[in-house]
């Protein structure tokens, strides 16, 4: 399906060096703020206490996150788990406050209330059970990552795998500079949001180099980057469509899902607008640089001794 189709090949390629100096640029400062601001991690990675309450009708999430803010607590996760009455409160950690001083504290605000209020369980998550979460989220980015190379190396060449894990990776280091610079709560739901941005940004990635290739076999007689100024130019329409319809979705859980979807439709938004930058200026023009060509993807036919269509089979010299 498209909605338009552009006639003449838009040559992306021409401005690829300034374009990926561009990127470059943005990736280094998303480095440089991880590395002196950090990532403002939530208490699912830094520990703190858990408290489960029940109400006796169904809570009013807004009303529990700000009776709670109010104690002074800035960095609060209130959330419903299994029933619309029973909520889940995260505290961080405060010194010198234990964690049943801080359940204790928190129970009576939402009793004078609601008396009907009761607690169900209270208990301290230790930093330990973060750290095994950074773990296990490492491990997931690196194994999203090998896989990438791996399904790219075997349906494309190694030249692809390379390239759309280098523009991938460099989708992933940029949100998180933006969460270091403005100091957004990193959560569970954030890491999962960093982690299908891996995966939508491929899918993209994959959609050009797909082009590619059929590019390389229908126009014989164009270079390297004018098959690739072709392949992106075709997908443009594509693009818009799957990004747009996409971004909607996405926009509608950052407007309208609540505190608790906001940082992960955030964390989406930015993922796909810099993984559509990265498919188009990233991968393309570092695979392009890597020297892919016709050769790489378009194997030619070995033709077997006798064979009738063979001009040469049967020839004595």
């Amino acid at each position: 399906m498209e909605f338009f189709r552009i006639r003449k090949d838009i040559p992306f390629m021409k401005y690829a060096l300034v374009l990926n100096a561009v990127s470059f640029i943005t990736f280094a400062l998303a480095v440089f703020f991880l590395f002196t601001r950090g990532l403002h991690l939530s208490v699912e990675f830094t520990g703190g206490t858990v408290m489960e309450v029940a109400y006796q009708q169904t809570a009013d999430i807004g009303k529990v996150r700000d009776k709670v803010a109010s104690l002074g607590y800035s960095d609060v996760v209130v959330q419903n788990f299994g029933t619309s009455r029973d909520v889940m409160i995260r505290l961080p950690v405060q010194k010198g406050v234990t964690s049943a001083q801080q359940s204790e504290q928190v129970l009576g605000a939402l009793q004078a209330e609601d008396p009907e209020v009761t607690l169900r369980r209270t208990e301290f998550v230790g930093p330990q059970v973060g750290e095994e979460l950074v773990h296990g989220g490492l491990m997931a980015l690196g194994m999203v990552v090998l896989g990438i190379v791996i399904y790219l190396a075997f349906r494309f060449e190694w030249k692809f795998g390379v390239a759309a894990v280098i523009a991938n990776l460099h989708d992933v280091v940029i949100i998180l500079g933006f969460f270091a610079f403005f100091q957004w709560e990193f959560s569970l739901a954030v890491l999962a949001g960093v982690l299908a941005v891996l995966g939508y940004s491929v899918n993209e990635s994959v959609v050009i180099f797909d082009r590619i290739r059929e590019a390389f076999r229908k126009f014989r007689k164009l270079s390297t980057h004018e098959v690739i100024d072709h392949a992106i130019t075709s997908t443009m329409s594509r693009t818009i469509i799957t990004h747009a319809s996409t971004e909607a979705m996405v926009l509608s859980m950052f407007f309208f899902g609540g505190p608790s979807l906001h940082y992960f439709a955030l964390a989406l938004t930015i993922g796909i607008l810099f993984g559509i930058y990265s498919s188009v200026f990233v991968a393309a023009a570092i695979a392009m640089w890597l020297g892919v060509k016709r050769e790489d993807l378009v194997k030619a036919p070995v033709r077997k001794e006798g064979d009738p269509n063979d001009p040469n089979s049967g020839a004595v010299v």
